[in-house]
């Protein structure tokens, strides 16, 4: 039996996103006393805080929506690998001991009740009809893909504006200090927001590429067995014999069109021979004639009696 399904994937982009968040804690842990001097120290108004705080809110949402697909697909990966153990083991029902939510679970209760009405099976409709459910399911962690670098550059623009009023205040009160205190104010704002943005944007958008990519796999797999193990298995029976019946004359179709063929190619030879024949006949008959003048001349020049002919 092939197995058309690498093992654990889901399951290790789980561990390699944890393995990454360990090492992101670390590199906080490292480099605290500058963030804490650019995140909370010496804020005049709390919009850093804010729009960081609403960047992290919508990045950890979707990063949760992640974890909880993938957990999912490993769990279903790994009821798709014992439906190819029962395959193997050749049990009467295929599904024993498979979860009965479980996405192949599912199929299985599908083929067999397009089996029990007699109906073909379509597996291009079923594999579209999964593809559009699973893909419902993955709007939200897409919405943050689309939407959390644009959080950034929102709290970017709404730091420059505070700079903006820090510099209008300072010009306004003849050089006054707060100004230019607001004016750095907004300016670490909008690298605090930046940074954040993009920090985040860089972690969600790998795992989020790795979650796409743990699908295709899941669903490549399962669209595989579908194919090759269980559309065999669930054909009903009418399907079956119409399939025999058109194979039976499509080699019909090929050996009239060898007869034909043969015909034809039998035809030319005919009328090939028939040429040869009537050719050969004529030269026979040339060659009687030359036969009679040269016996004439023998018998003149040697003088010889003509033959008699009998009475």
């Amino acid at each position: 039996m092939i197995e058309p399904l690498g093992r654990n994937y889901s399951r290790n982009i789980l561990l390699r996103m944890l393995v990454s968040a360990v090492v992101a804690a670390g590199i906080i842990a490292w480099q605290y006393p500058f963030l804490a001097q650019l995140y909370f120290r010496n804020q005049l108004t709390a919009v850093g805080w804010i729009v960081n705080g609403a960047i992290l809110l919508l990045f950890l949402t979707g990063l949760v929506r992640i974890i909880t697909f993938l957990r999912e697909l490993s769990r279903e990966e790994g009821e798709l690998r014992a439906l190819l153990a029962n395959l193997s083991r050749k049990l009467p029902n295929p599904a024993e001991g498979l979860d009965p939510d479980a996405i192949i679970a599912q199929r299985l209760r599908s083929l067999a009740d397009l089996r029990a009405q007699g109906a073909s099976i379509n597996h291009g409709v079923l594999s579209a009809t999964l593809l559009a459910s699973l893909s419902a399911r993955n709007s939200f962690p897409k919405f943050v893909h689309n939407i959390l670098i644009l959080t950034g550059v929102f709290g970017t623009i709404v730091a420059l504006s505070i700079a903006l009023l820090g510099a209008s205040d300072m010009l306004g009160a003849g050089g006054d200090a707060s100004g230019m205190d607001t004016i750095i104010h907004g300016m670490s704002t909008a690298l605090s927001t930046t940074m954040t943005a993009i920090l985040c944007y860089l972690y969600y958008g790998y795992f989020y590429l790795k979650l796409n990519d743990a699908q295709t796999r899941f669903l490549g797999a399962l669209e595989h067995v579908t194919g090759v193990y269980l559309v065999p298995r669930y054909q009903p029976e009418p399907e079956r014999i119409a399939n025999q019946f058109g194979d039976m004359i499509r080699s019909a179709n090929q050996i009239v069109t060898r007869l034909e063929s043969a015909h034809e190619r039998m035809a030319a030879s005919s009328e090939a021979l028939h040429g040869l024949l009537a050719r050969y006949l004529e030269d026979v008959t040339s060659l009687r004639l030359s036969m009679g003048t040269v016996e004439s001349l023998l018998r003149e020049g040697f003088r010889l009696p003509a033959d008699r002919q009998e009475p």
